[in-house]
């Protein structure tokens, strides 16, 4: 790999799909590996990892889940962006195809214990249901299988992406054990800046479609989300998506993220009118949206 491009950030070791995304969603990327969602936050904000060498360049970006056809929200993450200082510049949606691995040598009759993120063995369920595994969380798919061949772990297999088995050397036993075929999973890009490290798709004859996703407060009052969902409608924003949070501010009190179908002068016009029945509005950001393909 040419390592002319941008440093991204993301959760996990080689063969991740988060590593796939990042392979999307930029020009020639330095793929960077740390250990979890919020060490990705904190790798973008100060530009840098844990160990970088003196000459290393900044971090420009990474690269974090945020939904998934199958379980749904990454809500880790709708936190972590309402937390930190950071703008959303682009999206990228990346197939998950799933397959059951294990050391060389194994059958599947002599597994005993399943490893995996939570959200790859809840996309599996169907398939792991099956038999009467033992299922054991770990903090990322690939990482899993990093774990089964550290340590020489027999009896135990990883669910992982075909190219994480690979990678690490693992045999696959079962293939396709995501339980939708078409299983896919949007990854946000995060930035410190607007000016976009995200490389959008070339240049088409039709304009990009836009995306914009925002975060509100309401008052705690009657008819006050009623009013803000409002002021979308009468603008003509379709609302793509509409997740709610508890404040970390106030006890039983709720934030709301909004993906709207807007541009950034649309989007700021729709944040100026909420002003008046919202409690607080923050634009995470403005992107090209991605192909659901």
């Amino acid at each position: 790999m040419t390592e002319s491009g941008p440093r991204v950030a993301y959760s996990g070791e080689p063969g991740a799909f988060a590593e796939d995304a990042v392979l999307v969603a930029f020009d020639q990327p330095v793929p960077v590996p740390v250990p979890g969602f919020r060490q990705v936050f904190e790798a973008v904000t100060s530009g840098w990892v844990p160990g970088d060498p003196p000459e290393a360049a900044p971090v420009a970006a990474g690269v974090v889940p945020i939904e998934n056809l199958v379980n749904g929200t990454v809500r880790e993450n709708y936190d972590l962006l309402l937390e930190h200082d950071l703008v959303v510049t682009g999206e990228v949606v990346v197939p998950v195809r799933l397959c059951l691995a294990a050391l060389p040598g194994q059958s599947i009759d002599g597994i005993e214990r399943v490893y995996s993120h939570i959200q790859a063995l809840g996309q599996a369920e169907a398939f792991l249901r099956t038999r009467p595994w033992t299922l054991l969380t770990t903090y990322n798919t690939a990482g899993a299988a990093k774990m089964i061949v550290g340590r020489g772990e027999r009896a135990a297999a990883a669910v992982v992406s075909p190219r994480a088995a690979a990678g690490f050397g693992l045999e696959i036993l079962a293939d396709g054990i995501q339980q939708a075929p078409d299983n896919r999973t949007r990854f946000l890009v995060i930035a410190r800046h607007r000016d976009r490290p995200f490389f959008a798709p070339p240049s088409a004859a039709e304009p990009v479609p836009m995306r914009t996703t925002m975060v509100l407060a309401v008052r705690n009052e009657p008819g006050s989300l009623h009013r803000c969902l409002g002021v979308f409608a009468r603008a003509g924003l379709n609302m793509s998506k509409l997740e709610s949070r508890p404040s970390h501010d106030r006890a039983w009190e709720y934030v709301f993220w909004v993906d709207l179908d807007a541009d950034e002068a649309q989007a700021e016009r729709a944040a100026a009118e909420l002003g008046a029945d919202a409690a607080m509005v923050r634009i995470l950001g403005t992107y090209p949206r991605a192909s659901e393909g």
